[in-house]
Parts: structure tokens; sequence; C-alpha cells
């Protein structure tokens, strides 16, 4: 649509649970760009809007949290896989800087999907979602081939909230004595409340930037501020409900604010010895900095974020 106008968020007129006979409904009253395509978005701009159809068999709808399914790879003839989704594809792209900037998404499900929120024909408006995470996996049709999936939740639902909790505020200060770490192999630990808040450990990130004197394991900058220097805590597995990483000293590092989005983006990842990656030159930036006497990373980790973004045999 050459004279689409790109708006983030609500639109009067169309509220939540909104219906529409078809995709050129939903395009002419501005709220989607395109007729076909699942993304409505752009690296430059964001994504303002997506339609989960069916289309993908990798999308797994969950309520108030969706894990949807980006876009290129097929034969426009057959709609089957035959290459390798990319983060540069414009819709992909666009989700990401949705991500990163924060903001929102209008997601409609079309009768094709096999939601519950599926209607009996053409389509329905769920409300708005932001993106919290994305990353690479295996096709379920062609595991081969690999999609990208975006984790998104319905903003101001309880999945939301789960998502942008930070650590709780601890007050014990950071023992800088070595510390044996009890390897759990599984996800951390959940308190039952009514947002199933997980239960991090403030106490982890403080040793461990005590561990680095607040430095970048990449780098080895810090960040200059009044009350000291400051450094990032990054997760090698994210805690999130689709990767349940634990909250262990050996699944935490070190970083600046830069080198903690790289990292978290696929920019940057690590080998088995502990070389940090270019991904986009493919080049070695050099190795991490590792105190061996206290800090112990777990491999398994280091192999887990590297499968999320980079494609080995």
């Amino acid at each position: 649509m050459a004279n689409y106008k790109r708006e983030f968020g609500e639109k009067p007129g169309h509220p939540e649970g909104s219906t529409y006979g078809g995709r050129l409904e939903i395009q002419a009253a501005g709220l989607h760009a395109h007729e076909r395509n699942g993304i409505s978005g752009t690296a430059a701009e964001g994504a303002d809007a997506i339609v989960v159809s069916g289309g993908y068999s990798d999308d797994d709808d969950r309520g108030d949290e969706l894990f949807y399914t980006g876009e290129g790879g097929r034969d426009p003839n057959t709609g089957k896989q035959i290459k390798d989704q990319t983060e540069t594809a414009a819709g992909n792209a666009g989700l990401i800087t949705s991500e990163l900037e924060g903001l929102p998404v209008r997601v409609f499900y079309g009768s094709e999907s096999t939601s519950e929120k599926a209607p009996a024909s053409g389509y329905v408006y769920d409300g708005l979602y932001r993106v919290v995470d994305h990353w690479f996996a295996p096709s379920k049709d062609d595991a081969s081939l690999r999609v990208l999936i975006f984790h998104m939740v319905k903003i101001g639902s309880a999945a939301d909230v789960e998502a942008s909790e930070e650590f709780p505020t601890e007050d014990t200060e950071p023992d800088t004595e070595a510390i044996e770490d009890e390897i759990e192999p599984g996800p951390v630990g959940r308190t039952e409340t009514r947002t199933e808040r997980l239960n991090r450990r403030r106490k982890i990130a403080r040793e461990i930037k005590a561990w680095y004197g607040g430095r970048c394991q990449v780098c080895g900058q810090t960040v200059d501020l009044p009350n000291g220097p400051h450094a990032e805590c990054a997760h090698i597995k994210g805690l999130g409900k689709k990767h349940n990483g634990p909250d262990v000293h050996a699944n935490v590092l070190c970083l600046c604010p830069n080198d903690h989005v790289r990292f978290d983006y696929g920019a940057i990842y690590l080998t088995d010895d502990l070389k940090v990656m270019n991904k986009l030159t493919g080049e070695v930036i050099g190795e991490l900095t590792v105190n061996r006497r206290k800090h112990k990373i777990g491999l398994d980790y280091v192999r887990y974020h590297r499968a999320l973004w980079v494609k080995e045999p």
C-alpha cells in the first residue's frame, strides 16, 4: 500500500475485539500495510501490526503469550520452506526494531489460524502486544532449515508483567570469596503468585560484578558513574519460559551495556573455548576474560546461546 502511514498503538474506531471481513478491509483502515504479508513493518520504522493466519506450523499461541514465526524463506508458488529465514527480511527487521524500541504491535487472528482466538470467518483484532525476545530455531517442517521465532506478550497481561520483571532488591553485600555453584538442571525457580514471578536472585548479579570490578568480560570497559563503575549482568541461557535457563553464576556474564545488547541479539557469541566471535564479520574479537578461580562458565549454556544465532553442522 503505497500511501500507508505507519502508526503505532490503538486507532480510534477499532477497539480490541473488532472484526473484519478480509485483509483488504484491515489495510484500508490503516491497521496493516499489506494484503498478504503477515508482518507490517520495516527496519527503519518498526512493525506496527502482524496477522496470525496459520501459515506457519512453528506458531505457538498461549493465550496472552504468542510465539510468532517470522517471514521469508518460502517458495512463492508452493509456500514450502526452502531456505533459512534472516534477520534482514523487512518484516523480521521491523519486529526486531519494535523489540528494541518498545513499540506496540497490533495483533490480528485470521480464521485459518489454529488458535482458539481465531474467528469463524474473516479476522479479529486481539489487542496490542510487545516483542520481548527473538531467536532462530529449526523449522518444524524441515529441521535442516531455520526460522525466526518472536516471543510476544499482550500488553497489560500477567505474561507482560512477568516479562517486565527486574531483579528484586537485595541488601546483602557481595561475597567476593569463591562460590561453588549448585548447577540445577531445571529452570529458575518460580514463585506461585498471581503473576508467577521469576525467583531471581540479585545477590548473584552483585557477586559477578564484584569478581570483574564492574568491567566487561568482552571489551574490558566500564561505565564510570558518580557512585562507581557500572556494568550489567547477562544470562547466557535466558530465564524466560521458552529458554528456562537457571539463575546461577555459571549462566551469567558481566558485560558493558553495548556488549550486553550485542550478546542478547546474537551479534556476538562464544565458542567452546570462550573466544568472542563477531557474527556480522565471522571474525574472532578476542578471548572472554574469565576469573577462573571463582567463575566457572557452563559450556552447555554457551552452546545453547550459540545455537540460537549460528547455524552449525
